[in-house]
Order: structure tokens, then C-alpha cells, then sequence
């Protein structure tokens, strides 16, 4: 997958086809469209292999997915396990409160 993402994109950077940006804007979309696995494989091989545009792209795909959702929500999403204990929860939450506004 990382090879066709640096494929279409070298394509992008030699093509005059007009708008080339909304066409390769869609290709990402789509491109992006996997499951969670995947995504965060993709991540670590942009990161690993400093594929700067994949690493944003890859990356913004996730902050989209946490982005407008509770904690609990998040957690839910990427099957995370909350291991704090009621009490630590609320402290954490009073110390962070401008994070839940």
C-alpha cells in the first residue's frame, strides 16, 4: 500500500490533468478507507520510512476519528481499556477539566 500511496502520488507531481489537487484530495479519501490495522501500519511505515505526506495523512485520518467524542467514545473506538479507578478518572478530569469544555 505504501508503494501505491508514493506511485499515485509521483503521478500527481508530473500531471497537468486539471484540477489534479481535488482528483488526487479524493484518491486520499479513498485511499485512507481501511480498517484500523491497517491504518496504524500505515503510520508506523510512514514514520519508519519518513514518508512525510502518507505520515499526515495517515495520522489526520485518526484525529478525525477521535475528534467530537467522549473519552468514553475513544476508548470504544480503538478498544481501549480504561484502567483507571473511578476515583483517578474524576481527578484526572478536574485537573483536565478545559479538556472536556
Amino acid at each position: 500500500m505504501v508503494i501505491e500511496y508514493c506511485k499515485k502520488h509521483v503521478e500527481y507531481e508530473k500531471s497537468d490533468e486539471d484540477p489534479p489537487a481535488e482528483n488526487l484530495k479524493n484518491w486520499d479519501s479513498d485511499f485512507v478507507k481501511v480498517d484500523q490495522s491497517t491504518l496504524f501500519d500505515l503510520i508506523l511505515a510512514a514514520n519508519y520510512l519518513n514518508i512525510k505526506g502518507l505520515l499526515d495523512l495517515t495520522c489526520q485520518t485518526v484525529a478525525d476519528m477521535i475528534k467530537g467524542k467522549t473519552p468514553e467514545e475513544i476508548r470504544k473506538t480503538f478498544n481501549i481499556k480504561n484502567d483507571f479507578t473511578p476515583e483517578e478518572e474524576e481527578e484526572v478530569r478536574r485537573e483536565n477539566q478545559w479538556a472536556f469544555e
